[in-house]
């Protein structure tokens, strides 16, 4: 029965290539459940194309699973192989001659209509904070929905991946709080700027006052225990926020990424700017903001009917 060394297979992707912890959590998830395949149908080395074919008609057919969910486990499959191969010739990947075409819908991102977005911000209390102990600190608490809604402020400006900020330290953001230095996929770094002023100050004071309750090397936003924020705990406050403001789609981080390539775009922003200020490795990711721009465009000029006010 073939034995899949994941382990050390993801070992050698964080250390060779310096791929993040949810990148790496997927490969390790994607491989076992390769691993429980040929544990239940007993395969016996070599693996051959019919096997692999076998693989992803159990996925589609039997799993159910989303046509990403297909690609992106075959993808770690064939990659495990390629990676064993080539420290062990005599192991040929069964990929060699597998041609599998995964057909995935382009959905448009979802942003956040600018309506919504001022009823958030213009908000004078966003009481938002998890209350998951009884008997919290009211003005922890308070504080702690002043972080949310200064988050939910860098996120529309910057279009940071939630993790981009809540991974960040005192010392990457800039004295005067208007640059913050953010790791991206694959570890990338790069600089992202604040460029509305009365933010900016507000940001400055914030990391002041951070760096006056520890050190530069603390995480830049912290829980109400004290610990660095999660990005899972930010996307809870977020749907409490959503739920109490009856907003539907509930907010996420990333919608709130959406919004701010789109509003970008909308404002004549070069699309390779754009595509710098969200990290993308490939100008094709961003391009659909694009097409999410010209979508807004249709219908406002769906709501103007120039013919009949012409007549």
């Amino acid at each position: 029965m073939p034995y899949l060394d994941h382990t050390a297979f993801v070992n050698s992707r964080r250390d060779e290539r310096s791929l993040g912890h949810h990148t790496l959590r997927a490969y390790a998830q994607d491989l076992r459940t390769f691993a429980r395949l040929i544990k239940t149908h007993r395969l016996n080395e070599p693996l051959s194309k019919e096997d692999i074919l076998a693989y992803h008609r159990h996925l589609r057919d039997e799993l159910g699973a989303k046509p990403a969910t297909i690609e992106r486990r075959l993808i770690t499959l064939k990659s495990y192989y390629a990676w064993r191969e080539n420290r062990n010739s005599a192991l040929p990947s069964p990929f060699a001659d597998v041609r599998i075409s995964v057909r995935i819908p382009r959905r448009l991102p979802r942003p956040i209509d600018r309506n919504t977005l001022r009823a958030v911000l213009q908000a004078n209390e966003v009481p938002i904070a998890l209350r998951s102990k009884p008997g919290a600190d009211p003005a922890a608490l308070a504080s702690q929905d002043r972080v949310t809604l200064l988050i939910i402020k860098l996120l529309i400006v910057t279009g940071l991946r939630i993790s981009e900020l809540t991974n960040a330290t005192v010392r990457d953001v800039s004295a005067d709080g208007g640059q913050i230095l953010v790791r991206g996929k694959g570890s990338k770094e790069r600089i992202v700027f604040v460029p509305n002023r009365e933010l900016q100050e507000e940001f400055q004071r914030y990391c002041q006052m951070r760096s006056e309750h520890g050190s530069v090397a603390s995480p830049l936003f912290l829980n109400i225990m004290g610990r660095r924020l999660r990005a899972a705990t930010f996307r809870k406050r977020l749907r409490a926020l959503s739920k109490r403001r009856g907003i539907e789609p509930h907010l996420t981080p990333h919608r709130f990424r959406h919004s701010a390539a789109t509003l970008l775009i909308e404002e004549g922003i070069d699309i390779r700017m754009v595509q710098a200020l969200l990290g993308h490795a490939n100008l094709k990711t961003t391009e659909i903001y694009v097409r999410v721009s010209n979508h807004a465009l249709r219908r406002a000029l769906e709501r103007v009917d120039v013919l009949s006010d012409l007549r």
